[in-house]
């Protein structure tokens, strides 16, 4: 009984070092952060997520993606996920103020979603593709700003090649999209982060008939069927988020385009619900590519201005 309150007393002592040492010290040093701003107040980053976004973000957790899918690219110094092009930095505090709860996940039986939103391709005409690399290789000439070798000669007065709107510039096998809601193109993070999914862009397909990568069109068909688009992935269909209808006049402008064994007979068409374009909005968000100063990037230096001899 002598020995009692000294163990007793060890025990309680060990627990309250751990909690002021993992608890209550970290939430003093990062518990309180605001978005980064610049001296001339804008360029706020992290900016709150869209309604949609948000809601996506419930579905995200009640569908339990995060058990398959981490939300966060660690070190070089740590695992491969720069190399694998999953972030240009690593992931820091400052890029979760806005999520309850962190969604960082320790799972990667699919790929890590810090920065899918960034590896989608833009699908204005006019827009270069933000990430290099499948978009590039994927993207129609006319998404990329040149001119198709099979496409006619320019009339003479027209605009130069690379200049035309997206309704009246040349494709190859698929339509320019025009620029929408929709637009996976980064934004300046002046605002909030609007992705949104309800009206996605009319024609997101690239010359071999599959939607451009990381597209919204792409997010639906992976979604609802992930073997057409990966043929040896082990993600579950949500296919409880899109409703089977039969057509009834013109086809809904955002059904899931299909193909292969699950292709749909040509009177059936799958829709997405409100959920599933308000998961699509949230993955679309997801963007962790924006410098931080408490961090080092790994992206390369910018090459010096044309006349200008590098810096020494």
């Amino acid at each position: 009984m002598k020995g009692l309150v000294p163990l007793l007393l060890g025990i309680f002592g060990t627990f309250a070092f751990s909690w002021v040492g993992l608890i209550m010290i970290p939430n003093a040093q990062i518990g309180h952060l605001d978005p980064q701003i610049e001296e001339d107040g804008t360029d706020a980053y992290p900016a709150p997520r869209s309604g949609m976004a948000e809601r996506g973000r419930k579905v995200y957790v009640s569908s339990g993606c995060q058990y398959c899918h981490s939300q966060q690219v660690r070190p070089d110094y740590a695992a491969a996920d720069i190399e694998r092009k999953w972030g240009e930095r690593r992931s820091a505090p400052r890029d979760y103020i806005f999520d309850r709860p962190i969604l960082l996940g320790k799972m990667r039986t699919g790929p890590d979603l810090a920065n899918i939103g960034k590896r989608a391709p833009a699908v204005d005409a006019n827009a270069p593709a933000p990430d290099a690399t499948n978009a590039s290789a994927t993207a129609p000439a006319a998404a990329r700003g040149a001119t198709p070798a099979s496409a006619p000669a320019a009339p003479s007065g027209s605009p130069p090649p690379g200049t035309a709107t997206a309704a009246t510039s040349p494709t190859s096998g698929a339509a320019a999209a025009p620029a929408g809601p929709a637009s996976s193109s980064p934004a300046p993070n002046t605002g909030a982060q609007t992705a949104d999914a309800s009206n996605p862009p009319t024609t997101t397909v690239g010359p071999t008939g599959l939607p451009l990568q990381y597209s919204a069109e792409w997010h639906h068909r992976h979604l609802y069927d992930p073997r057409s688009i990966v043929p040896e992935s082990n993600m579950p269909s949500f296919a409880f988020l899109y409703e089977k209808r039969r057509i009834a006049g013109e086809p809904a402008a955002d059904a899931v385009k299909l193909s292969g064994p699950k292709g749909e007979p040509g009177e059936d068409e799958i829709v997405p619900s409100y959920d599933a374009k308000c998961l699509v909005a949230y993955l679309m968000s997801l963007d962790q590519s924006h410098a931080l100063k408490e961090v080092k990037s790994n992206s390369p230096a910018s090459p010096p201005a044309p006349g200008k001899a590098a810096a020494k």
